[in-house]
């Protein structure tokens, strides 16, 4: 009948976007641990953001995030807040010593060296360390809000968010004042980790 022809030629249309979907899908870095950041923007309640880590690629730089994620060496991103936001780039946060990005400290001291640059910035929710110029990585980094392959090969690309994208966008919108401070605080009420039970690549 015409309606079983019409429904087989919407399964096999059904099918060919499936296809094609997956042919452009690329296969990212490994996914090796993932972070959760739940953030308040202003007075709203805080919700969750999750990264996924490029552990396999660069090790030293995600154990340092995990690692100022659940405070193992008693300090660390929770309540620490975003103080430069700007719409159309990116959110810089990690300042949990001054909270105005002249502060933070790594794992390793205050300042630890590029690991590599083998993941660009390809796109929104993209996971990178803020830095003062080569080798001076210390907590802080930025999520991007679009891609910017200007920064390849200056700054240290190590994770992505996978979940949490109302939040991003929250995020972004939040207006701002001088020196692209958010005017209401976004913040990092709680952070930790999620467990990976195997590690997997990641699509981009």
């Amino acid at each position: 009948s015409q309606f079983t022809l019409t429904m087989k030629s919407s399964a096999l249309v059904i099918a060919f976007i499936a296809l094609l979907s997956v042919a452009s899908a690329k296969t990212g870095p490994l996914v090796t641990h993932k972070v959760f950041f739940d953030i308040s923007v202003g007075d709203k309640p805080p919700r969750r953001i999750v990264f996924a880590l490029f552990g396999k690629t660069v090790p030293k730089t995600v154990k340092n995030f995990v690692d100022l994620s659940l405070h193992t060496e008693g300090f660390g991103y929770k309540g620490s807040k975003f103080h430069r936001v700007i719409s159309g780039f990116m959110a810089q946060g990690g300042d949990f010593t001054n909270g105005d990005g002249t502060g933070g400290k790594s794992i390793y001291g205050e300042k630890f060296g590029d690991e590599n640059f083998k993941i660009k910035h390809e796109s929104r929710g993209f996971l990178s360390m803020a830095n003062a110029g080569p080798d001076t990585n210390g907590s802080q980094f930025f999520i991007l809000f679009k891609d910017t392959p200007w920064l390849d090969g200056r700054h240290v690309v190590f994770g992505k968010m996978v979940d949490g994208s109302a939040v991003l966008d929250d995020m972004e919108n939040a207006p701002t004042g001088s020196n692209d401070r958010p005017k209401d605080d976004v913040k990092i009420v709680d952070c930790g980790t999620i467990d990976v039970d195997e590690p997997y690549n990641i699509e981009l």
